[in-house]
């Protein structure tokens, strides 16, 4: 086991330090690419986590116990695929000159996602309320 360890240890460092070489070799600003990293820890570490929290927190006094591990994964997933549509539902990039850019309705797609999640949640919460109902 700790060979594999080791050898999973070592492609990450080559694969990192093959990543740190294209962003020096290829002329990347580095500054944009700093602040870029850096937008993206505080609104995971500011936003996301501070969010979902927050909401599991709420889910364990509100909702019953085999809801409350479901809603917390509904929360991730929901919270993290959010940030991620955020420059499309905003259409930040889009121009008039270039109708082909950000071209469909963004939002429906993303409610979509935001009911087949809460359906994955209720479907979870039954199953976990049945099993449970199966043991006592």
């Amino acid at each position: 086991m700790n060979a594999v360890r080791g050898a999973a240890g070592a492609l990450g460092v080559l694969l990192a330090a093959y990543g740190a070489w294209l962003l020096v070799s290829r002329g990347h600003d580095l500054l944009d690419v700093a602040v870029w990293l850096t937008a993206g820890v505080v609104l995971h570490d500011g936003v996301l986590a501070v969010v979902t929290v927050a909401l599991g927190a709420l889910a364990v006094r509100l909702l019953p116990a085999p809801a409350r591990a479901p809603a917390v994964v509904g929360f991730v997933v929901l919270g993290s695929a959010t940030l991620l549509a955020v420059p499309v539902l905003g259409r930040f990039g889009a121009r008039p000159d270039n109708p082909t850019l950000l071209d469909r309705d963004y939002t429906s797609g993303w409610l979509v996602l935001a009911g087949l999640t809460l359906v994955a949640v209720v479907g979870a919460a039954l199953v976990r309320s049945r099993r449970r109902r199966g043991e006592g």
